[in-house]
């Protein structure tokens, strides 16, 4: 019998963890190093697509995720003054896609993968400063001096990924010039309705999209919390960075003229945080030896397909597959890791890209079709098909 491989994961958030869910239920060896002194997330509302839905689903997640999740049927897009629905996106069908659409807070997710992950095996504190290969595997080191020798390296640390740069050289990032702005209230603290259609914030995931700007809410929290986002093209520049505090004056002068009820919404929130939205073209590689990307690391994304997690969740869940099929050759293994999901997930970033660019017409055209995103299951590596719900 082989010996058990061992993984070391660089980077606590959601990417990571899922990974570490995934490879300890294959019997991998792993250990998490992450930077921050506390496993915390950041952030507010997370979309879950059908596709990433597949995955936490095969992990054993389903019970515990539905609990605190919301279950998101149709997404409205709304004209930004007068609040008509102007298109309409099935989302939760699941004999479509194979699974939900579900709406939740990243903080409740996150925890989930926490609580499976032992804490013994989570270093925190752990910035990493070097990655390299070696004969039969590779070592990360820290600034705290620590040095760990794996047999297979992943470079899960985000957006301004350490090991991305070690690999590849440090990339450059093109601020978007739209700045977001975030935040959170009790549902019963929404309006009952939008607009002539009478679409409600309480139940309906609904986006307006007008001049220079759109914005998205939805609930979560099993439906007791709005999630709101407002993203609007200006000319300063923006900090990348979700805890940039800003104030409810200066978000809804950015929108003066818009949906009345929008406006008034706005007033409902104590606390907004903004920052500034930035773009990057697609890497053609994410593995060097025995040293791996996933996630954000890979493939930083614009927030316009709300797929961010969702292709770090399908990545975790793939790169465990390709590992396990490949034990014998790890370095193999993770270059069949790289041929399947470098494709798609380049494809999901520049379709994100586009959507931005719709964005800035005005008028702007339907949301692109995610479909096609939607229906892939990433624990096979195939498209999602109905025939599979009677297998």
């Amino acid at each position: 019998m082989s010996r058990t491989l061992r993984i070391a994961i660089v980077g606590g958030g959601i990417g990571g963890l899922t990974a570490a869910c995934a490879l300890r239920e294959r019997g991998f060896e792993v250990d998490v190093y992450e930077k921050s002194a506390e496993l915390k997330e950041v952030g507010a509302g997370l979309q879950l697509g059908p596709n990433a839905v597949k995955v936490l689903n095969a992990l054993g997640f389903s019970k515990p995720l539905y609990d605190f999740s919301y279950d998101a049927k149709e997404f409205f897009s709304l004209n930004w003054d007068n609040g008509a629905i102007r298109a309409k996106e099935v989302l939760g069908a699941e004999q479509k896609f194979g699974a939900k659409y579900l709406m939740a807070h990243r903080a409740d997710l996150y925890q989930l993968m926490v609580d499976r992950v032992s804490n013994s095996r989570v270093h925190l504190g752990e910035v990493c400063t070097d990655c390299v290969n070696t004969k039969d595997g590779a070592v990360a080191r820290f600034e705290s001096g620590r040095e760990v020798e794996a047999d297979v390296v992943i470079g899960a640390d985000g957006i301004r990924s350490r090991v991305r740069e070690i690999l590849f050289g440090a990339d450059k990032p093109r601020y978007t010039g739209q700045i977001g702005w975030r935040g959170m209230i009790p549902i019963e603290e929404a309006p009952e309705f939008f607009g002539p259609d009478k679409v409600s914030p309480r139940t309906d995931y609904l986006g307006f999209l007008g001049p220079r700007g759109h914005v998205i809410m939805y609930p979560i929290r099993a439906g007791k919390v709005l999630n709101f986002f407002a993203g609007y093209f200006v000319d300063q520049w923006a900090e990348e960075s979700w805890t940039v505090p800003s104030s409810i004056k200066e978000m809804k002068e950015t929108f003066a003229g818009w949906n009345q009820g929008l406006l008034d919404l706005m007033d409902r929130f104590d606390t907004v945080y903004k920052w500034g939205l930035y773009d990057r073209d697609p890497i053609p590689e994410w593995t060097k030896g025995r040293i791996a990307l996933l996630g954000d690391a890979a493939h930083p994304m614009m927030p316009t397909l709300a797929q961010g997690a969702a292709i770090c969740i399908e990545d975790a869940y793939a790169f465990t597959r390709h590992l396990d099929a490949g034990r014998d050759d790890p370095t193999a293994a993770l270059k069949a890791y790289e041929r399947e999901r470098q494709p798609r997930a380049s494809k999901v970033v520049l379709q994100a890209r586009q959507q931005y660019l719709n964005n800035k017409m005005h008028p702007s055209p339907p949301p692109i079709s995610r479909e096609w995103i939607f229906v892939h299951d990433a624990t096979t590596g195939r498209d999602w098909s109905p025939a599979q719900a009677h297998a």
